[in-house]
């Protein structure tokens, strides 16, 4: 039976699940060959170039396109992990409970989450075809640590709104990293917040847990078209 945490998967429009399949194509491209970032590159630059190249990829690879499940989920894990802060990202949409977490806890809420985000958008891929990306100049000042960079994807039909929610990181791996995405206006991890507070309340964070890996199961057992 369905519950509260599946709603936004089964809403998005097409065109939405399009603007979606950029984030973690966008970013696995970052560690591609020849494609290092510079730790002071902006946040407007790192987002062009990434999804400049990210277009040309999927264009590229029919596994990408035909939503490989295997093929997206290990450049995923490859490649978005370290251009992404999914422990944030996953703790914002869990909210203030996630303090409440255990190590255990925490370990599995990211890697559901992230298979319920890879799993929900994969088929968006076959959509994509002769879509440009126009990103947006960033004003930084001088010690700013957080960023919205505004991007449009340009195509079929009425322009796409995405924007990306950044974050500066120091010490090791340091730059910019992606924490949060708006589409079409729809903050993605506010939203999932929502959704995943009705079912701490009613079950508890286990009960999320374990609501959102029989929705992966059920995804994964599904006959793919």
């Amino acid at each position: 039976m369905s519950t509260p945490v599946f709603t936004l998967a089964l809403s998005w429009t097409r065109r939405q699940l399009l603007a979606l399949a950029l984030l973690p194509l966008a970013a696995f491209m970052a560690l591609l060959p020849g494609s290092a970032r510079a730790a002071d590159e902006s946040p407007d630059v790192l987002v062009r170039t990434l999804s400049e190249e990210m277009l040309t990829i999927i264009r590229a690879d029919p596994a990408l396109r035909s939503g490989d499940m295997r093929r997206i989920m290990a450049l995923v894990d490859a490649k978005v992990m370290p251009n992404v802060n999914f422990q944030r990202m996953t703790a914002l949409a869990v909210g203030p409970t996630w303090r409440q977490a255990s190590p255990e806890q925490r370990k599995r809420l990211q890697e559901e989450f992230k298979t319920l985000l890879v799993r929900t958008y994969a088929g968006a891929l076959t959509q994509i075809q002769d879509e440009t990306v126009v990103v947006r100049p960033v004003r930084l000042s001088p010690g700013d640590t957080e960023v919205v960079v505004r991007t449009e994807i340009r195509g079929r039909g009425d322009p796409i709104q995405l924007d990306y929610r950044l974050e500066k990181t120091p010490g090791e791996g340091a730059g910019w990293k992606i924490f949060n995405l708006n589409v079409l206006g729809v903050w993605l991890v506010e939203t999932y917040r929502s959704q995943f507070a009705q079912e701490i309340n009613a079950r508890g964070l286990d009960g999320l847990v374990n609501a959102l890996a029989e929705r992966n199961r059920t995804a994964g057992n599904r006959p793919r078209n």
